[in-house]
């Protein structure tokens, strides 16, 4: 069973970029077998068959109907509801939307405790029991350092700005929501990242759709990454630029396309374009891949591009020192044009930043939506990463930011070989914290979250759209607070219920 070919190890070591590495950097993606392609897209088209079958008989009343319909009166109105748009979302995710929104009622740690809830109705509406099932191994939420806790430096500490400034702001930053601590934070957020100035933002996906508007404009061109972030793709579409995507970490479309701009420029005109801004990922958070930053910067020194490096899932999870996918590579933060990044993953908390030069973060205080207008980041969120931040800096006088660090890079190499060894088919970069195993079959992706949920196991389950439609998987994020119990009990279990759902 666990027999698979045509294992594809990337190594990128190729002549003209081997140079740019000080280590080997290897990426795993198997092809999908045949077989396994055929029987997904049979599956998925019994399921589309049987939804259509069932929207019939909810036409005729024979099944009850539980989506948003028009009203009679308003029939000859332009409709509000897209009615074959929803036939997914209707259809086959109805089927599995047990597997998310799950509440639960505890520290998002490495363990968690969940709300149960049931449904009667075949999860169109879920009631709570009043029971809590305690001590699930949470292996979904991005607690990478471990910060996602209430006990400890980092909530004494914010319990205590708490009582000083109390939990919310009630203005925007250029008005009378700019603390002290605010700017504390943003001094040492650059300190951190080792660029000229940094500003922070109270939400991580504004970062992205409403700076890359304010930098971006009518004559300019985005050339993104296939897999970027919902984030980053609507901060491209919204600031009226020509967006044009390359193949995922795929430097041979990348500089095709860089090489196409310079010489075409702009349609029609043909005039240079205003700017090119490359937009990346550190860590692709779907394929548990890692940028091949080296040459990217490479070519965006060539071709006198500028670079957006989105470190949302990177920052404090790579690196000797946590610093991101920069420090991974042992690369000049000064060759990043503008760095980004969220609180809400290594740092247990919230909202995202921006560093680059003094120039630009200017700029951004000036005209970004998300600076303008937006409410103030709350001043227990702000304490929370001033002081995960000086733990992983060593500025707290100890070793714990050292040893979480350590033992994150320990952890992910050890859950990663354990599943590899077993045979299983997992996606991404040997040091990425992120492990995707795939699953395929839609009815595999319903049936292995509800399994592990059983066996106390919490984990995030993602299919199409999200992914490819035959490229179904379980994703485990590893945290540094995991210990070799839990993960093995995680590993051991995996292979049992892969067995048992063929």
């Amino acid at each position: 069973m666990f027999k698979f070919h045509l294992l594809i190890e990337i190594e990128i070591l190729t002549s003209c970029f081997c140079f740019l590495y000080k280590k080997p950097f290897v990426e795993s993606f198997e092809e999908t077998p045949l077989w396994v392609a055929v029987l997904t897209y049979m599956g998925y088209g019994i399921l589309t068959i049987f939804g259509y079958l069932r929207d019939f008989l909810r036409h005729w009343n024979i099944e009850k109907c539980h989506v948003a319909r028009e009203r009679d009166e308003q029939k000859d109105f332009v409709p509000l509801y897209q009615d074959f748009e929803n036939f997914y979302t209707r259809n086959l995710y109805m089927r599995i939307r047990d597997n998310w929104n799950r509440p639960i009622c505890s520290v998002p740690g490495a363990k968690v405790d969940l709300v149960e809830r049931v449904t009667r109705d075949y999860n169109w509406t879920f009631e709570h029991t009043g029971k809590v099932v305690k001590d699930i191994i949470n292996m979904g939420s991005y607690n990478y350092l471990g910060f996602a806790e209430n006990t400890g430096a980092c909530a004494d500490a914010a319990l205590e700005v708490t009582k000083m400034y109390g939990a919310g702001v009630g203005s925007t930053r250029c008005e009378m929501g700019n603390l002290d601590i605010h700017e504390e934070m943003e001094q040492l957020v650059a300190r951190f990242l080792g660029v000229e100035s940094a500003m922070a933002f109270g939400m991580g996906f504004a970062t992205n759709s409403m700076n890359i508007p304010a930098l971006m404009g009518k004559g300019c061109l985005i050339l993104s990454d296939e897999l970027n972030h919902t984030s980053l793709v609507l901060g491209a579409r919204l600031s009226g630029s020509t967006i044009r995507v390359f193949k995922h970490n795929n430097m041979q479309s990348l500089e095709k396309l860089l090489r196409d701009a310079i010489v075409h420029g702009q349609p029609r005109t043909h005039r240079p374009w205003k700017k090119i801004l490359i937009v990346v990922e550190g860590i692709y958070s779907m394929e548990g891949s890692i940028v091949r930053l080296p040459e990217v910067i490479a070519l965006k020194k060539r071709y006198k591009a500028y670079l957006y490096l989105d470190e949302a899932h990177s920052i404090g999870a790579l690196g000797p020192n946590g610093r991101g996918v920069v420090d991974y590579f042992g690369l000049d933060s000064k060759d990043v044009d503008i760095m980004m990044g969220t609180f809400t993953k290594s740092f247990g908390a919230a909202g995202g930043y921006i560093g680059g030069k003094k120039e630009l973060i200017d700029y951004l205080r000036r005209h970004s939506h998300s600076a303008m207008y937006a409410t103030s980041m709350s001043p227990p969120v702000a304490q929370q990463i001033i002081t995960s931040m000086k733990i992983i800096m060593g500025e707290d006088g100890t070793t714990l930011g050292a040893d979480r660090l350590r033992q994150l890079s320990q952890n992910t190499t050890y859950f990663r070989r354990s599943l590899h060894e077993m045979g299983f088919i997992i996606y991404g970069n040997e040091d990425s914290p992120v492990v995707p195993l795939m699953l395929y079959m839609p009815a595999k992706i319903g049936a292995f979250g509800r399994e592990m949920l059983k066996r106390n196991i919490g984990t995030v389950v993602v299919g199409f759209p999200a992914t490819p439609i035959i490229e179904s998987r379980a994703r485990f994020c590893v945290s540094a607070a995991h210990t070799r119990e839990m993960l093995d009990t995680v590993s051991r279990l995996i292979p049992f219920l892969t067995f048992s759902l063929h």
